[in-house]
């Protein structure tokens, strides 16, 4: 009976620790998955300035670091803000043979100031 008590100890002990490098293998596996370089896309250019003239879904031009740049718009372009004249905006464009097309245009939302507590507090009392 020593015997048996002592041969289902030594395989449960066995079992246990094989158990725990299986469980080590599949943990490993994504992490060799990690370091593989992914196919990442490459990022669009963008270029920022000031709006010198703009044509509501057919062109823009902008003035960026003492030269201009003029963009066509694509069909499906995103416009957030509202683009003016003298607006700053970021395009963001991909290269169509010669010519440049804007696929984005941002202008960046002025933030309001906060208003301070102290002055909060003064109109409470």
């Amino acid at each position: 009976m020593k015997k048996v008590l002592i041969v289902m100890v030594a395989l449960l002990a066995m079992v246990a620790f094989v158990s725990g490098v299986v469980a080590q293998d599949k943990k490993a596996e994504p992490a060799k998955a990690a370091d593989k370089p992914k196919a990442e896309k490459p990022k669009a250019p963008k270029a920022s300035g000031a709006v010198v003239a703009y044509e509501a879904g057919k062109t823009i031009k902008i003035k960026a670091k003492d030269k201009e740049l003029a963009f066509d718009i694509a069909a499906d372009a995103k416009v957030t803000g509202e683009v003016k004249e003298g607006a700053k905006v970021t395009v963001t464009y991909k290269k169509d043979g010669d010519k440049m097309v804007a696929t984005a245009i941002a202008v960046p939302v002025a933030k309001k100031p906060k208003v301070e507590k102290k002055e909060k507090k003064e109109e409470k009392k």
